[in-house]
């Protein structure tokens, strides 16, 4: 789902886990519309079948209502390989946990994060791209 697509769907929505992907490690955060903030949750490390495990033990920890996934794209706007992968990463969420999945542009989110001097750059990354989706719900 698109962000301009799923705004409306979205404010029904209270709890959300985000995901700052990547091939070898995936950031995560956990916001709810109460708190309305993000907080980091660590990042997953490696791939496959282990990656799947490490999400589902957050998933089920956190019992989000959807998920946010951060998409990257080249600063004018195309897309690469990266944004491929974490728009496959978001289909594979889909299916694998049945919940509404939302795709936020995250051009200059670890930029962000490295300027915050985060101790985990990508669970940081993935604060700044939920923190985004969550201001957009409120426009």
């Amino acid at each position: 789902m698109s962000l301009a697509a799923s705004q409306t769907a979205a404010t029904e929505l209270q709890s959300f886990l985000a995901f700052d992907f990547g091939q070898q490690r995936t950031g995560v955060a956990y916001a709810s519309r109460l708190l309305g903030l993000a907080q980091p949750q660590g990042t997953v490390r490696g791939s496959g079948q282990l990656k799947w495990e490490a999400i589902s033990k957050h998933i089920a920890q956190w019992q989000p209502e959807a998920l946010v996934v951060g998409v990257p794209y080249h600063p004018d706007g195309a897309a690469h390989d990266n944004t491929l992968q974490a728009q496959k990463f978001a289909r594979q969420l889909r299916s694998r946990f049945g919940l509404p999945v939302y795709e936020v542009d995250e051009r200059y989110s670890t930029t962000e994060a490295r300027s915050l001097s985060a101790a985990d750059v990508d669970a940081a990354s993935a604060c700044v791209i939920l923190n985004q989706f969550l201001r957009s719900l409120d426009t």
